[in-house]
């Protein structure tokens, strides 16, 4: 999925910041993009075409002996937001979202596959439990202490433009040598970098003022 998202952020560099949790991502675009004259049907086609023909091209990279079963297919919607604010509050309800839906999922998954319950029970069992009920199912039935797992699973990937050193193999032929040589060069280059943080408290958008500039 993330792969999917760097794809469509490489192909449409008005896209400042992208999250996804799950089976969703969701995409910003510059508050001055002019891409296909800010027509909606156009960037919600846009994006939604690229990240399932991605999803695809991709899908042997990451199983190999997995084949695809079936055309996969993904749906969007295009809102405009008024202010950043409403923004980081929408951004903010994604990532709440996430550590709500993988918390009932860690837990739910633990009675399953590790206390034999079927997941009718499981979910009986789970039916009006708050979080601190269900960190404590995990703690005292199973010793996981939810806190301590994957940041990429509690908070989701956030995905911004960041410089990133590559190193490529190239050949480079010296005046005094009739044969190249191959030598490693690191080349510097803008990339969509998957990160795994907080976005709801104002530490991510103070490091990162850039986002949610005016100019953007």
């Amino acid at each position: 999925m993330t792969k999917c998202a760097q794809t469509v952020m490489t192909e449409l560099e008005d896209i400042v910041i992208a999250y996804g949790q799950s089976d969703e991502y969701s995409f910003v675009f510059k508050r001055k993009s002019n891409w296909f004259k800010r027509r909606a049907s156009k960037f919600m086609t846009h994006v939604a075409s690229q990240f399932a023909s991605s999803y695809v091209f991709y899908w042997r990279d990451y199983f190999e002996d997995q084949p695809l079963l079936y055309p996969p297919g993904f749906d969007g919607r295009v809102i405009v937001y008024p202010n950043n604010q409403t923004l980081k509050d929408y951004l903010s309800w994604r990532q709440a979202d996430c550590h709500v839906n993988n918390l009932y999922n860690t837990v739910f998954w633990a009675l399953v596959q590790q206390s034999g319950l079927t997941p009718v029970q499981a979910q009986e069992r789970l039916q009006g439990t708050l979080a601190a009920d269900k960190n404590e199912i995990l703690f005292s039935e199973f010793n996981i202490n939810y806190n301590n797992e994957p940041l990429m699973y509690r908070k989701g990937t956030v995905l911004i433009w960041q410089k990133v050193g590559e190193v490529t193999t190239k050949e480079v032929k010296l005046p005094a040598e009739i044969e190249g040589k191959k030598m490693a060069v690191t080349r510097t280059r803008i990339k969509p970098v998957p990160l795994y943080c907080d976005i709801i408290g104002d530490a991510f958008w103070k490091e990162h003022p850039e986002i949610l500039d005016e100019d953007s």
